[in-house]
């Protein structure tokens, strides 16, 4: 009887194995995807696939108007730190053109290592200031913002229309949020926007009603045609090309006038366009480096090695 059993386990063997082993594959195989009717959609019970969806469309960065921020700068102990700051902000803004310009008879070393690796498109000029401009009270700037202007003019008046761009001046010792770069970037002529830690108070700004710029809130000179600092506006590129004598003046402009003497020649009160909220938030600051102390330079031994600050 036990020979009988043993006789058939041995014939059933092989089969089992060979189902064991056709189950095994199939087991192993990949399941095929559903599919989906070719007019699938919310009346044929079938969810579309997600990728049929086309991808959303990002405006082109090359069709995006170019910024161009024109600095003045000149030599001092945190020349190099405010400038860092700067070109940290700067890098992150898509399509800006940084014009820095020295108050200087030649390119600095410093600035000119600076530049070279600063990591973003910068033209790096140098003018001086007349010695009879530099007594306290006096505009600062001037002949740097103007040689900005120039190399500005010079370079798009053999260009074709149309030049999408924007500028604006920004300070060396101002602090900038990155949104500001957007508001202004739509600017159609001239926009205004508030100003941070200026003029004595918190703030200033171009107080809107209706839309429209109706008054300034100023802490210095609320008399002034165009009460507003120099970080607190941008000028569309059109409109500097379309106005060749548009600059910065010296003679007849008193203290603290430069902004109102310079957007007289291009624009009225009632053409500005509010950014920043109907010009409630404030986007920038003119928080300015405080004044660094190195009474202890001369009462030391200097360094066997000299290193750029």
């Amino acid at each position: 009887m036990k020979s009988l059993l043993f006789s058939r386990f041995l014939l059933l063997l092989p089969w089992v194995l060979i189902v064991i082993i056709v189950l095994d594959i199939d087991s192993s195989r990949a399941p095929l995807p559903a599919r989906v009717p070719r007019g699938g959609g919310a009346g044929s019970g079938q969810p579309r696939s997600s990728a049929a969806r086309p991808p959303p469309q990002r405006r082109p960065e090359a069709a995006l108007p170019t910024i161009y921020a024109i600095t003045p700068t000149y030599s001092r102990p945190v020349q190099k730190a405010e400038l860092t700051r700067l070109a940290n902000t700067f890098r992150q803004v898509a399509r800006l053109h940084w014009i820095l310009v020295e108050d200087a008879a030649a390119r600095s070393e410093l600035v000119t290592r600076f530049v070279a690796g600063a990591g973003l498109p910068c033209t790096h000029l140098h003018v001086p200031t007349p010695r009879r401009y530099k007594r306290p009270g006096l505009p600062r700037a001037t002949e740097q913002r103007n040689a900005g202007l120039a190399w500005l003019r010079q370079r798009h008046q053999h260009l074709p229309p149309p030049q999408p761009g924007v500028l604006f001046f920004a300070d060396d010792d101002n602090t900038y949020s990155l949104e500001l770069f957007q508001e202004m970037r739509t600017t159609r002529k001239v926009s205004v926007w508030p100003v941070g830690l200026v003029g004595g108070r918190r703030y200033e700004r171009p107080v809107v009603e209706n839309g429209k710029v109706v008054g300034w809130y100023t802490g210095w000179r609320a008399d002034r045609p165009f009460a507003i600092d120099m970080a607190g506006f941008a000028v569309s590129l059109q409109v500097i090309l379309s106005h060749p004598k548009a600059v910065f003046k010296r003679r007849g402009s008193q203290p603290g006038m430069q902004e109102s003497d310079f957007l007289k020649q291009i624009t009225t009160v009632e053409e500005l366009e509010p950014k920043a909220n109907n010009c409630t938030k404030v986007l920038v600051w003119h928080t300015r480096t405080e004044k660094v102390n190195l009474a202890n330079e001369p009462k030391y031994h200097l360094d066997t090695v000299t290193i750029e600050v």
